[in-house]
């Protein structure tokens, strides 16, 4: 794999743009771990091999065991290794980065807003588009992951 374009050199301003919106959902409060596992979870639907490669060694630095970050493409089977607010998450995820597949129905709404607030639904939601924008990023100029990288070397 080689990096088609450096988005980050040659549109500083952009980038710096949706740092702003990273800063912003990583304030918002809602839980770090759980934000990372709706990013990794996201970044698997979108085959994002840079995002999956950071958001993996991001969830392995703050503990969480490798059962866990093994299942999470299937977390609907992983049972007690997910919460209850884990669970709504991805399957919020899944529902909004699908969207011209699922359209969000109302049933996957009201199963989200059960398990979360107003504003922490709407939180939710800004880090799911801000993922899908840095996958559509990685993917398109072709982000070399830091595994991939390294094995080079």
């Amino acid at each position: 794999m080689t990096q088609r374009l450096d988005y980050m050199q040659v549109s500083p301003a952009g980038v710096k743009a949706l740092g702003g919106v990273y800063g912003y959902v990583a304030q918002c409060g809602l839980a770090p771990e759980l934000v990372e596992l709706v990013f990794l979870r996201i970044s698997q639907i979108n085959h994002c091999a840079y995002c999956l490669d950071m958001h993996t060694r991001d969830l392995l630095k703050k503990g969480v065991a490798v059962e866990k970050l093994a299942l999470v493409q299937v977390w609907d089977e992983g049972g007690a290794l997910f919460d209850a607010r884990e669970r709504a998450a991805l399957a919020w995820a899944e529902s909004v980065t699908r969207v011209a597949t699922t359209g969000v129905p109302d049933a996957d709404f009201a199963a989200a807003r059960a398990v979360f607030g107003e504003k922490e639904l709407a939180d939710l939601t800004i880090a799911i588009g801000l993922m899908n924008t840095y996958n559509r990023l990685a993917i398109s100029f072709r982000n070399v992951p830091q595994a991939v990288a390294a094995a080079a070397r």
